[in-house]
């Protein structure tokens, strides 16, 4: 959701420099998930290519946090629209056994999903869900911003947990479709995530900085899977410098095009 990035101050640091987009991915916040296609990271990818050019937002630098990484690789990996640069934080890219994943899948189940959306599965949400924001900090404290920021009703309702759902099923066939592709992604990448990270060990940005040549790892010291409130300010950074890293580059060889195309004695 919108408010991940906006409770942790990310998007207001990002703002005082740059001009930011920032959205609900389809079935959270206030968005919907049309039910008549699966939503994968590339169908989110092709959705948000038109809403940027809509927006008329080009060579863009993308961040990305969690299953929001594969949304952003999957838009890097397309033909049809440039980026400057990514930036993936606390991002899973490589297969491995994770039962929790099928476990959190309940709500996905076609019919029965609805079910237990609409019945239990708020209650136990509910139930857990202070559990699972502390694991999500963890070794750090839940921010006090973030308890009374973060909007736990949309968290609830049944739309946005079968939406959670159909995500987890998708997890692991995702990174599985990917993980050969990365040596083709060409822009710079920023790879962010927290060393003590529960919900995603670090290992996955280790892995995935080891087949990229254009990237540079940031393990954040004692901190967890929400490295967007561990680092902010290093973040923001690395966006804003993929920025204009690009355009003096892109600067540079337009002066370096007019040089060769001169005349002996022109100006």
């Amino acid at each position: 959701m919108i408010q991940d990035f906006t409770i942790s101050g990310l998007v207001d640091l990002l703002a005082q420099k740059n001009r930011v987009v920032c959205f609900d991915r389809p079935g959270f916040g206030h968005s919907n998930r049309p039910r008549f296609r699966i939503w994968t990271a590339v169908a989110q990818a092709a959705l948000f290519v038109k809403a940027l050019n809509q927006l008329g937002v080009r060579n863009p630098v993308l961040l990305g946090h969690s299953w929001g990484t594969l949304v952003a690789v999957a838009l890097s990996l397309r033909n049809d629209y440039p980026i400057r640069g990514l930036v993936l934080a606390s991002g899973y890219y490589f297969p491995t056994p994770r039962w929790d994943v099928w476990l959190m899948s309940g709500p996905a189940i076609p019919i029965l999903g609805d079910l237990i959306g609409y019945t239990v599965a708020p209650l136990i949400s509910w139930a857990i869900l202070m559990g699972a924001f502390r694991k999500m900090f963890s070794p750090r404290s839940v921010p006090q911003t973030f308890k009374n920021q973060f909007p736990v009703s949309l968290t609830l309702r049944p739309k946005q947990l079968r939406a959670a759902a159909e995500e987890s099923a998708l997890l692991i066939p995702t990174a599985t479709q990917f993980q050969a592709s990365y040596p083709r992604i060409g822009c710079q990448v920023r790879i962010f995530h927290g060393d003590k990270d529960q919900v995603i060990e670090a290992k996955q940005a280790r892995d995935l900085h080891g087949v990229l040549y254009t990237s540079d790892l940031h393990l954040v010291p004692n901190a967890g899977h929400m490295v967007t409130y561990a680092d902010t300010a290093a973040i923001a950074q690395s966006v804003s410098s993929l920025g204009t890293a690009n355009l003096r580059q892109s600067f540079t060889l337009e002066r370096r095009e007019m040089d060769t195309t001169r005349t002996p004695g022109a100006l």
